[in-house]
């Protein structure tokens, strides 16, 4: 079998790379949406476990057969789904590479280059964001992951303040941490306290503003409690793009001894902008931030975590064994993060930031913000539909509602609209909820997006909705 694999690896690599480009090009006109259901994907791919091997080339051609029709085209410019971006060209080959190298990035001494490119890109992502050369960085899956790390490394930290060594002796008898979040915090903030022992329900809940931005009057009464104490601000809210007042919040909560963690999932990419950087005023004073490369640049698996406290970062993850191999003066990675084997994260990033440059990156975050604008602006035109937030990065909420009506009518119109868009396939739009009215959200974070895509896909959206207002008579 050896010698069967070795002369049909270069045939099984050409192929798919063939599939994978075909879709690549496809992927700008198609249909966003997925054009078969579930059922058909099971018969396509589906039954029993084959008993004896089948030639590779036939089973990488059916998976990219039904691949075709079975994949939601979220890579392409007309998709505004989820606040999800599309890798640029240089990170998707880079990808192959490291599927191809198949390297456990743990260790310096498993694969002594996802070490070095990794700290290269540390190095670069702080400059690049703004953020003092000593802080730590880890390189995980996403967000969720970002959001743990950096609240595992604030639990160590604060705790051993504390005279406690949460490690060793877990959360019975330590002290009680306070958390504060606000009402417009993210789940992955949820679910990190969750996992962490530190509980979701007892977080205290700050009063946000009409954009859902965090009130540092709100919180300043919140931090008169004594002890350990963790905030959790935000650098871009999910359903409007807007910033928590950074500056003022950290300086709260510098007074009161407390640390300050920045869930930045997308919105910490602004940094690279000189119009947007302002929204970020005060990010350097944080102690930790979350964030996604994948939202803007890269395939997906690549989340980052900042930490201003580098001990802290790596000794609420580390835990020694005796068959570890430390190499003395190099990057180890998995003192950054939760997960031992892993892919070697950083060379898409890597290669995405080569070639674009800090210029590239700075022209696809302000293309992205300019483009929501023109979205918002397009789609205002309409007597019908109302835009409900203020546009100050890549988010657009808008309701769909004729004259005199009800909440409940708006968000049976909004419904409407937004079905009538995922099935009609020119563009994929999202719903959400927002201050209890029901809302389409529209996220630009694509780099090839252009402002005729924005042009099509504002027109498909505004048929939608005069097509329902027509069904409803």
């Amino acid at each position: 079998m050896s010698g069967v694999m070795e002369h049909l690896t270069p045939p099984i690599a050409n192929r798919a790379a063939s599939h994978a480009c075909a879709y690549l090009e496809a992927v700008y006109e198609r249909a966003v949406g997925a054009t078969v259901s579930a059922d058909q994907l099971r018969r396509l791919l589906g039954g029993t476990l084959p008993e004896h091997e089948e030639d590779p080339l036939a089973v990488i051609d059916a998976i990219a057969e039904a691949g075709r029709s079975g994949t939601v085209a979220s890579q392409g410019p007309r998709y505004f789904g989820f606040v999800t971006g599309g890798s640029v060209p240089a990170a998707i080959a880079a990808d192959w590479l490291v599927s191809a190298w198949d390297q456990n990035a743990q260790m310096f001494v498993m694969s002594p280059i996802a070490a070095v490119v990794e700290q290269i890109v540390a190095v670069w992502l702080k400059d690049l964001f703004g953020l003092p050369g000593p802080w730590s960085v880890g390189f995980v899956t996403g967000a969720q992951m970002a959001n743990f790390t950096a609240l595992a490394a604030a639990r160590h930290h604060l705790l051993a303040q504390a005279d406690w060594d949460v490690e060793r002796h877990g959360l019975f008898g330590a002290p009680p941490i306070e958390v504060i979040v606000s009402d417009e915090s993210h789940r992955t903030i949820s679910t990190a306290l969750r996992m962490l022992g530190l509980g979701a329900e007892r977080a205290r809940r700050v009063e946000t503003d009409a954009h859902g931005r965090m009130r540092p009057d709100r919180l300043e009464s919140a931090l008169r409690s004594h002890g350990p104490c963790l905030v959790c601000a935000q650098a871009g809210n999910v359903n409007t793009g807007a910033f928590d007042p950074l500056e003022e919040i950290a300086g709260l909560t510098r007074s009161r001894g407390a640390w300050l963690h920045v869930d930045g999932a997308f919105g910490l990419w602004a940094a690279t902008s000189e119009v947007k950087r302002p929204l970020l005023a005060g990010i350097d004073r944080a102690d930790s931030i979350a964030t996604d490369a994948h939202k803007w640049l890269v395939p997906y698996d690549s989340g980052l975590v900042f930490t201003a406290h580098p001990e802290a970062h790596q000794q609420s993850l580390v835990a020694p064994a005796h068959y570890i191999q430390m190499t003395p003066g190099e990057r180890e990675p998995r003192s950054f993060t939760p997960d031992e084997s892993r892919r070697a994260r950083g060379f898409p990033l890597y290669a995405a930031l080569r070639t674009l440059g800090r210029s590239g990156v700075r022209d696809i975050v302000n293309r992205c913000c300019d483009l929501a604008v023109l979205m918002a602006s397009r789609l205002a035109a309409h007597d019908h539909a109302r835009v409900l937030n203020d546009v100050v990065l890549n988010q657009v909420l808008v309701q769909f509602r004729r004259p005199g009506a009800d909440d409940g009518t708006a968000a049976a119109l909004t419904q409407r609209v937004i079905a009538r868009v995922q099935a009609d396939g020119t563009c994929w739009v999202g719903g959400t909820k927002w201050h209890d009215l029901v809302a389409m959200r529209v996220s630009v974070s694509n780099w090839s997006t252009t402002a005729d895509d924005i042009d099509r896909s504002a027109t498909a959206i505004l048929s939608a909705l005069d097509a329902a207002i027509a069904e409803a008579g």
